[in-house]
């Protein structure tokens, strides 16, 4: 056998996503050079590693052996590294975050500076819906979660960054007065869901259900970049937060209609399990962000 690092790299990125796409995505390279890293360390063992049954890709029992051994051999090599760095007297090691799709427009402004403070420091950012960031969080896989609703089940501690605003949003074929209207408005905008699990999926059902909302579903997408396209395009209405159409705002492509109960408001929040015992880089990026959270929701937002 003559498999290389890269090899195992692509090959548990890809047993951990079980999707090539997602794979190609997280390890920013293209689908056909994953999947010829995945074949050629593949072709190295005599029983399969992963099968394909209809357009979805699985894990052999067999794989889930590889790809175990794999993280543990992966490990050892970070390790290494970070030993090398830590003897220049430079901070090294992991910082492992997920983050809710929203999230993606505010996560980067509060690790900025800390990467370039620290450039030993190696970054694992997972983006996905609400549903697979807790679950990151409560099977103790990363270090920190950026979400805007905490989950009530969970006990952790928290950094609140800012406030999360969420309106409802159409695009500007018709336009809507600035006087504020009532709930009536929502028997005639076909809404735009985000997918089951999402962060604003939650908060907009609970809109609805509160308020006994007479609402039509146009169509249900899976995530916040698809809902903006589709309003764009004049599908329906959706309920979104304001910080991921700030553009698309001013260049007066969408508008906010002035709803009664709007905005809701949550809280953008970086949370981690309580009694967590923390890596030295996930203790600085700690202080970091309480530290400059200030100027940094200052200069950005």
């Amino acid at each position: 056998m003559n498999y290389t690092l890269h090899q195992l790299e692509v090959f548990l990125k890809v047993t951990q996503a079980q999707s090539i796409t997602k794979a190609s995505e997280q390890l920013f390279l293209t689908q056909p050079a994953v999947s010829i890293q995945l074949k050629n360390f593949q072709d190295q063992f005599d029983i399969p590693l992963t099968e394909v049954i209809g357009r979805k890709l699985y894990v052999t029992d067999f794989g889930k052996e590889i790809a175990i051994a794999a993280e543990k051999i992966l490990n050892e090599v970070y390790a290494i590294n970070y030993k090398a760095e830590a003897h220049k007297g430079q901070l090294a090691g992991r910082l492992k975050i997920s983050c809710v799709s929203t999230g993606k427009y505010i996560i980067p402004f509060f690790l900025t500076g800390f990467l370039k403070k620290h450039p030993a420091v190696e970054l694992v950012l997972d983006i996905t819906n609400k549903a697979e960031v807790i679950t990151s969080i409560e099977s103790n896989e990363v270090d920190f979660s950026l979400v805007s609703i905490i989950p009530e089940h969970l006990s952790c501690e928290k950094i609140d960054l800012m406030p999360n605003r969420i309106y409802l949003v159409s695009n500007t074929e018709i336009k809507y007065s600035k006087k504020m209207y009532d709930h009536a408005i929502f028997e005639t905008l076909p809404l735009i869901y985000r997918e089951k699990g999402s962060g604003t999926r939650v908060v907009m059902e609970n809109y609805i259900q509160k308020n006994h909302l007479p609402v039509r579903k146009m169509v249900e997408l899976t995530s916040n970049e698809g809902v903006k396209q589709a309003v764009l395009a004049g599908l329906g209405a959706s309920i979104m937060p304001v910080i991921g159409i700030k553009n698309e705002l001013k260049m007066g492509q969408l508008q906010i209609i002035p709803v009664k109960g709007f905005p809701i408001l949550t809280t953008w929040s970086l949370i981690w399990l309580k009694n967590r015992k923390f890596s030295p880089v996930a203790n600085a990026f700690v202080d970091y962000v309480r530290t400059e959270k200030n100027s940094i929701i200052k200069k950005n937002f």
